[in-house]
């Protein structure tokens, strides 16, 4: 595990020349099967005392060219480079999908890679490079001994629960609210992460003040509802009964995610905050009046307490 991974934008960005073990994906979620390539990859740098980098366009080559709208990221691109550090890798390269990065032929966007990076492996499982999609593996694999690197493909295919781990998986989970899928697919729980923002208190007036957490507008949320989360607050965690959705007894309009920090009483308004599901209490409902909110809400915390507090040491979180 490396202390921190390096983000650069652009090939040149390097801060050195040297042998580097290059895995070329979307990596977004950084779930089971990403896990596996990288590790594989990690390890075998190690043995031969390379650096690791990690390849990745952002935004996501698909989100341009399909013009996909809405939420579909299932990290932020800081984040993705955080749990990529904890996996050993020295560098990510994150490089903005451009019209000139989408007409650039395989073998020239190979050559720039070699040469800026002194690239020496090209990892991978199902992926291709270049214009008109040319850079297949069998294509790279010739390529490679003319350039000075070897191409290793390993499969992402990891199964949990029975069935292939994806990252299309994973989504629908979420849009199910199924948090349990999710966290099995990824390997650790779903987290949101954000700055508290001011809400209309209302929370306050009910007896259960919440943070109100900004979060990255193209991240997927999980589905409308109540969840039991962890909330870390200057590196220290707490239990918090979350809800995400419209609020239909006061609000009913805009989308938020509020968490209620159990066994907390500070001020959190500007301050960063990551919130990591765990489970789904219930689906969100309207109620005809605030006193049957109130209750529901005491009952939600106390499902909360309990659940986290069974399975706290079942659960494995970073950090």
């Amino acid at each position: 595990m490396t202390d921190s991974t390096l983000r650069i934008n652009a090939l040149t960005g390097a801060p050195d020349k040297r042998p580097t073990f290059v895995a070329v994906g979307s990596f977004d979620g950084v779930h089971r099967g990403h896990q596996r390539l990288l590790n594989r990859m990690a390890q075998k740098a190690r043995e031969a005392n390379a650096r690791t980098a990690v390849l990745t366009f952002f935004p996501h080559p698909k989100r341009v060219l399909q013009k996909l709208a809405g939420r579909y990221y299932l990290t932020t691109i800081e984040d993705r480079v955080a749990l990529l550090g904890e996996l050993g890798i020295d560098l990510a390269v994150t490089l903005p999908f451009t019209e000139e990065i989408r007409l650039t032929r395989a073998a020239d966007f190979m050559a720039q890679l070699r040469q800026s990076l002194d690239l020496r492996q090209l990892w991978g499982g199902n992926f291709v490079l270049g214009y008109k999609r040319e850079g297949t593996i069998p294509f790279l694999r010739q390529l490679g001994p003319k350039l000075g690197f070897s191409v290793h493909q390993v499969s992402g295919m990891v199964e949990w629960d029975g069935r292939l781990v994806s990252s299309s998986r994973i989504r629908a989970g979420l849009q199910a609210g199924d948090i349990a899928e999710v966290n099995g697919c990824l390997g650790r729980p779903y987290h949101l992460t954000g700055e508290v923002v001011m809400g209309d208190r209302r929370g306050r007036t009910i007896g259960f003040p919440t943070a109100n957490l900004s979060v990255w507008e193209e991240q997927i949320l999980p589905a409308n509802g109540v969840y039991a989360a962890y909330a870390w607050v200057d590196g220290r965690r707490y239990l918090a009964a979350t809800n995400v959705g419209v609020r239909p007894t006061v609000n009913g309009q805009t989308i938020t995610v509020e968490a209620h920090l159990l066994d907390f009483d500070r001020e959190l308004y500007g301050r960063p905050l990551k919130l990591a599901f765990v489970r789904r209490i219930r689906p969100e409902q309207k109620f005809d009046d605030l006193d049957r909110l109130k209750a529901q809400i005491q009952a939600d915390v106390q499902k909360t307490r309990k659940l986290l507090t069974i399975n706290s040491q079942q659960i494995t979180i970073n950090d």
